[in-house]
Parts: C-alpha cells; sequence; structure tokens
C-alpha cells in the first residue's frame, strides 16, 4: 500500500497538506457517513493508517527509506498506530468520542493499542461498533526462498528470520522434496499482525530452485554432461558418472556411440514430490580431445587419420 497514494498527496507535502488530505478523505469515507458500507470502512482504515505513518516525522523518514514492504517488516500494526492521536482531527466532525453513546467513537492508544477496537468489534451491534462478522486478518507477506538443488531431492529444514515492528522473528518451514521454482509454501500466521483485533496474515515464500555446477534440471530428470576418450566412443568401454547424492557409477559405453548421445540411468533423477517416485538420470557423452600428444600418441592418431579415422 503506498501511503502518499492512499491520500492522493505528493512525496514533498507539508504536514499541513497530510493533514487537510486527511480531513478531507476522513470526513467523506467516516462510518456514520456510510451505514454497513464495507468499501468505504476498507477506505477509512487505510487512510487512517497511512495519516499515522505520514505524519509522524520519524516513521515518515523509515517508509521514504525502506518502502512499503520494507517498512512493514520493520513495523507491526501497533508501532503504526503508537503516538497517534486522529481524534484531533475527527473531533472537528462532531462525532461522539469517549466511551459513551455513538457509533462514531474512535481511540486511539498511546500504549500501542488497536485504535479501530470501538469502531469494528466483532458482533456487537450496539454502540461504539457496526461490522458484523470476525474482523480481517493481518496483510499477508512474501518472499524469495532460494534452494540447492540437493535440497529439492531430500527435502530439507529451513530457518528464516524476519524483521517486523523492530523485532527479529525466526520461522522454520519444512521444504517439500521434488519441488519447482516458481512454487509457493505457505507459512500459516507469519504475516502481519491485525491492525484490527483479527488474525495475523500469511507468509508466502517463493522458491527458487538454484542452478548446481554438474547437473540441470529437466522436469524430474536430471542432465550431465560426460567427456569419453575417442577410442571409447568408438570401440566401447565404461565412463565414470556422478549422480546428485554423490555417488559415483560405473555405465557402459556401446561401440560407435555418437557425440552428445545420451545414456538414461532410471531412477536416478528428481522425486515426483514429497512421495513420488525418482525420475532418470541422462548423462550426455562428449568426445574428450587432448590438448596434447607424446610422440606415441601422435603416430597412432596420425595412422588413424591415413585410414580415414
Amino acid at each position: 500500500m503506498d501511503y502518499y497514494e492512499v491520500l492522493g498527496v505528493a512525496k514533498t507535502s507539508s504536514p499541513e497538506e497530510l493533514k487537510k488530505a486527511y480531513r478531507k478523505l476522513a470526513l467523506k469515507y467516516h462510518p456514520d457517513k456510510n451505514p454497513d458500507d464495507k468499501k468505504a470502512e476498507e477506505r477509512f482504515k487505510q487512510i487512517s493508517e497511512a495519516y499515522a505513518v505520514l505524519s509522524d516525522k520519524e516513521k515518515r523518514q523509515n517508509y521514504d527509506t525502506y518502502g512499503a514492504e520494507g517498512f512493514q517488516q520493520r513495523y507491526s500494526q501497533e508501532d503504526i498506530f503508537k503516538g497517534a492521536d486522529l481524534n484531533d482531527i475527527l473531533r472537528e466532525f462532531g462525532f461522539n468520542f469517549g466511551g459513551g453513546g455513538g457509533r462514531g467513537s474512535f481511540r486511539t492508544s498511546r500504549g500501542g493499542g488497536d485504535p479501530f477496537s470501538s469502531f469494528f468489534q466483532q458482533g456487537q451491534g450496539g454502540p461504539g461498533g457496526f461490522q458484523q462478522g470476525p474482523p480481517p486478518k493481518g496483510q499477508d507477506l512474501s518472499l524469495e526462498l532460494p534452494i540447492a538443488l540437493d535440497e529439492v531431492l531430500h527435502g530439507a529444514e529451513k530457518t528464516i528470520s524476519l524483521g517486523r515492528g523492530g523485532k527479529s522473528d525466526k520461522v522454520s518451514v519444512r521444504i517439500p522434496a521434488g519441488i519447482e521454482s516458481g512454487k509457493k509454501l505457505r507459512v500459516t500466521g507469519k504475516g502481519n499482525p491485525s491492525q484490527f483485533g483479527g488474525p495475523p496474515g500469511d507468509l508466502y515464500l517463493l522458491i527458487n530452485v538454484l542452478s548446481h555446477d554438474l547437473f540441470s534440471r529437466e522436469g524430474d530428470d536430471l542432465l550431465v554432461d560426460q567427456k569419453v576418450p575417442y577410442s571409447s566412443m568408438v570401440l566401447g568401454g565404461k565412463v565414470d558418472v556422478p549422480t546428485l547424492e554423490g555417488k559415483t557409477l560405473s555405465v557402459k559405453v556401446p561401440h560407435g556411440t555418437q557425440a552428445n548421445a545420451k545414456l538414461r540411468l532410471k531412477g536416478h533423477g528428481l522425486p515426483a514430490g514429497p512421495h513420488g517416485p525418482r525420475g532418470d538420470l541422462f548423462v550426455r557423452l562428449n568426445v574428450e580431445i587432448p590438448k596434447s600428444l607424446d610422440k606415441e600418441q601422435k603416430k597412432l592418431v596420425g595412422e588413424l587419420q591415413e585410414k580415414g579415422l
């Protein structure tokens, strides 16, 4: 949420301009002006949050420095409204404030309490509340999570450090085997807290599988390039092939194998999900050309050249 856009002001706006914009919007979207209007209700919450941040010099500076996402990670909803007193502005509208009487009661807590508690109380139909049903949950968070290819093979346990409201929160998440780039993992309740007394939002982790030095991925299959001497390609032989789990397999090379031919090693690829079967490992064979030859080798290669090989 872009607080400047919510209030319809420029980033260079003065405190007086911010206050003027908030007064205009708050009067338009105030609950007493829009009974049972969910869209107006949500708009009123947004403009109040935006003004609470931008009217505070320190919070505004942090918002301008870190941007919306970085600010939300550093400030909880309690921190955002802590010290804010929107009553000074809303009182000008003639609504009832404090503990008694009308639906317009808006109380901000200098101790960091929920500023909308008197507006949005679950199931309360009398004075001070108009919303029926549960309060909305907090804002969801999204982060990219890089993982190694061998973690795709076995699955992994990751610990993520989240900075929210000036505090660090460590979250453990299980990475299922076979996961692909672009998939999202949801961690319930690890998003931002609700500003209206509801449950916290969720944390969404966007998976990014990092490239590997040896292996490339093709779905559930793996591909590895292996160099083979020319003689083994022509006459047949064996070649040692590494696997992702750290083993080395001795693989037979058929005689007359062509360059870039692929050999299939069944069941040595990646799993198709946490409990699915494993894909295959394909070995792409390339002729190994020596960079230097001794006298005997040059003679033999020369003889092969004379024979048209």
